[in-house]
């Protein structure tokens, strides 16, 4: 793990913080050219109200600044739209956590890989998903060491392809 970042878990304080680096997350993707992903609103702040009234929401902070430079939602199992999935399997039906609207600000490198090395260390066994366009994302899981699984649908009916990493 990065000695230079901590996290912590979000308080409803954190909530604008939040709020902005999902704002700049969304930049950053449609920069990319990933227009379809994160539209409409989402994540909207009674998500992360959500996620933070439920001890989910945990944010990366820089240790000597104290600046967040990153926040996300890593929930324990059972997620719901991973119960089906399609073109392919999981690794196994071990307990696993998931890791969801990661966000973080455009100057910060190597977050990917700091929040996955924290969550490990908490949980051995992740699942992660994201849109097809996300070409930045794809290949940041794909160069961690992820493996592809398949497609699952969320409930919206939206298309994701998704990926497991165990230790």
């Amino acid at each position: 793990m990065n000695p230079k970042r901590i996290f912590r878990l979000a308080t409803m304080g954190d909530l604008p913080v939040i709020m902005r680096l999902i704002d700049e997350a969304r930049a950053i993707m449609r920069s990319c050219g990933n227009v379809n992903q994160w539209i409409d609103g989402y994540p909207s702040e009674e998500t992360i109200k959500h996620d933070i009234d439920n001890g989910h929401c945990y944010l990366c902070v820089e240790r000597d600044s104290g600046e967040i430079v990153a926040s996300f939602a890593f929930i324990p199992c059972p997620e719901p739209t991973y119960k089906e999935i399609y073109e392919g399997n999981w690794l196994d039906d071990a307990p696993y956590h998931v890791v969801h609207r990661l966000a973080s600000t455009a100057a910060s490198h190597g977050i990917f890989n700091d929040v996955m090395d924290y969550c490990l260390v908490v949980a051995g066994n992740l699942r992660i998903d994201t849109h097809r366009d996300n070409v930045i994302m794809r290949h940041v899981i794909e160069h961690y060491g992820f493996t592809y699984c398949g497609i699952i649908y969320l409930l919206n009916g939206d298309e994701r392809l998704a990926y497991q990493k165990r230790i």
